[in-house]
């Protein structure tokens, strides 16, 4: 479960680069719930790994944790929320 959250936030980080590009932010509405199914993945697979596993679990949850948070201030400030 580590690895694939860590992947998932990987791929959210990537995503979330290209919706920074102007004209592209509609892709923040796809992306906040793609980055918090990775964070519910990472949460289990902290909660299901043994103390010393936990480093990529806890890195995916870090990473799409970021990416969630940056892609709703994208779209605030961009007028993406109404």
């Amino acid at each position: 479960m580590g690895l694939i959250s860590l992947l998932w936030g990987i791929v959210a980080m990537l995503w979330m680069v290209v919706a920074l590009i102007p004209f592209l932010g509609w892709g923040n509405w796809f992306l906040i719930p793609f980055a918090a199914i990775g964070a519910v993945i990472a949460a289990i697979g902290i909660a299901t790994s043994r103390p010393g596993q936990r480093g990529r679990a806890k890195t995916g949850l870090a990473l799409n944790g970021v990416v969630i948070v940056v892609a709703i201030l994208r779209l605030g400030i961009g007028g993406g929320v109404i």
